[in-house]
């Protein structure tokens, strides 16, 4: 059962994409509010794939994006964006991220995306 690491900023963001996830048979490794957590926690976890928040405090998912990137080049990492971000992922795609799921998020388009990182 593959494990993810959930990162947002904001509870019912988390909450929802636990549900989500969990409701589809994946494991919930753990869950961060920051790029800076999100880094310590993917160093201690080691997850199979990354939900990561674009737009947080204390560290950008951009910048955690780079971080694990140098820790483990082979990490999967999605991004979660709002729409309109679109050269924000492009960015995040360039430096490493293997896919993005958009905010507000639809189950199947989210559980498609991270099965899809995973490969399976």
């Amino acid at each position: 059962m593959p494990k993810v690491l959930i990162v947002d900023d904001t509870a019912f963001m988390r909450k929802l994409l636990k549900n989500i996830l969990f409701g589809a048979g994946f494991d919930i490794a753990g869950e961060a509010e920051n790029g800076k957590q999100a880094v310590e926690m993917y160093r201690e976890l080691k997850p199979d794939v990354v939900t990561m928040d674009v737009v947080m405090p204390e560290m950008t998912g951009i910048d955690a994006l780079k971080q694990i990137k140098s820790i483990d080049k082979d990490a999967k990492i999605v991004m979660c964006t709002a729409i309109g971000q679109e050269n924000i992922v492009k960015t995040a795609i360039k430096l490493g991220a293997r896919g993005y799921i958009i905010k507000p998020f639809q189950a199947p388009k989210v559980i498609e995306e991270i099965k899809k990182v995973i490969g399976g």
